[in-house]
């Protein structure tokens, strides 16, 4: 059962966490199923403005349904498409960040995505890859979940 907070995208932390402040109050959010490269890892930069033009500054609904350990929220984070201000909130940022090439489907949580959900974020990067759209142009990108282990 997720819960729902709406609020304004005050900071974009990298490509896959945002701060949104609601009712004077701001929350660390992570976008759900989605792992996208680090700060200072190739693409990370790429990755978080990428997150930034979508997001920046916009109302946001957050379907959030756990904590992290470091108390972030962990969910869905839909916008109304920057093409269509009217549209409500109907682009979700994390399969956004798949699509085009600046995440990793976080498999290690797929088991938390309804069966719908997951395939729909499977799709993404695997479409993705064979677009080599993104991070995917790399003959080689390192998934952020390894370089954390090295770095």
């Amino acid at each position: 059962a997720a819960d729902t907070l709406v609020g304004k995208v005050v900071r974009i932390v990298d490509g896959d966490t945002i701060v949104v402040e609601s009712e004077d109050t701001r929350y660390r959010v992570r976008l759900a199923a989605i792992d996208s490269p680090e700060k200072n890892q190739p693409w990370g930069e790429s990755a978080t403005r990428s997150l930034r033009r979508i997001l920046a500054g916009q109302e946001v609904r957050i379907d959030w349904y756990k904590k992290d350990r470091w108390k972030r929220l962990i969910g869905y984070v839909w916008v109304a498409p920057p093409d269509c201000t009217t549209c409500g909130y109907t682009l979700d940022a994390g399969m956004y960040q798949l699509t085009v090439g600046m995440a990793w489907h976080f498999k290690r949580y797929a088991h938390e995505q309804s069966p719908e959900q997951r395939g729909q974020y499977e799709f993404a990067e695997v479409e993705a890859r064979a677009k080599k759209s993104g991070l995917w142009s790399d003959p080689e990108p390192m998934p952020p979940w390894e370089w954390r282990k090295e770095h």
